[in-house]
């Protein structure tokens, strides 16, 4: 593959990816710098703890929304440079150049960029979430699992192709969340449902 063509479809779709939707909405409500509340991240999870439920919604859906267009715009212009835009849109949400690379933790929008590669994929690790939010109601824990799972999932909907992607995502994310991992060991991370506060620092997954 052409590097400059790679370069291309990497770049553009991080500067789609680094579009940073739940900070902008949040200040569009008037909520304030959604920075500055509970745990700082810019994704849904950490707008649901505003109390704005429709407000998170909508941030979950543009947020995976941003990993899927890169992905579908891709795979119609030149198939073999998708697994480049999935990175790039992953990578320009976890480190945007407009907010010094300090970004989400990437679990939206890595389930976008599954349902535009493989709805199979991207519904199979959705309820892999949803099973293990219920049972546990840890966020993270449900979002790092469904993401640990994914190469499992390509190989049984025949896309082996893609694993060397998906490790390179795990990695990432599983990187993204490393304080979220320590909580989840001494048993002290927040739940699913928790409003937080201005002083809440507990870092939560989006």
């Amino acid at each position: 593959m052409p590097f400059l063509s790679v370069l291309s479809v990497f770049l553009l779709s991080y500067l789609l990816g680094s579009i940073p939707f739940g900070l902008v909405l949040t200040r569009m409500a008037g909520l304030g710098d959604i920075r500055k509340i509970g745990s700082g991240n810019i994704g849904a999870t950490n707008v649901l703890r505003t109390g704005n439920k429709p407000l998170a919604l909508l941030t979950l859906l543009l947020d995976s929304g941003k990993g899927a267009i890169a992905v579908i715009i891709t795979h119609f212009i030149t198939p073999d440079l998708v697994p480049f835009a999935a990175l790039g849109a992953l990578g320009g949400h976890l480190f945007p150049v407009w907010l010094k690379f300090k970004g989400g933790k990437g679990v939206a929008t890595t389930l976008g960029t599954y349902f535009a590669l493989s709805w199979p994929v991207g519904i199979a690790m959705g309820l892999t979430w949803l099973g293990v939010a219920k049972v546990t109601r840890y966020s993270s824990l449900s979002a790092l699992t469904a993401i640990a799972l994914s190469p499992v999932f390509l190989i049984l909907f025949q896309h082996g192709k893609w694993i060397w992607m998906s490790l390179i995502i795990i990695m990432l994310v599983f990187y993204k969340h490393h304080e979220n991992i320590q909580r989840l060991m001494h048993g002290t991370e927040n739940k699913i449902g928790n409003k937080a506060n201005a002083q809440d620092t507990e870092a939560k997954p989006d």
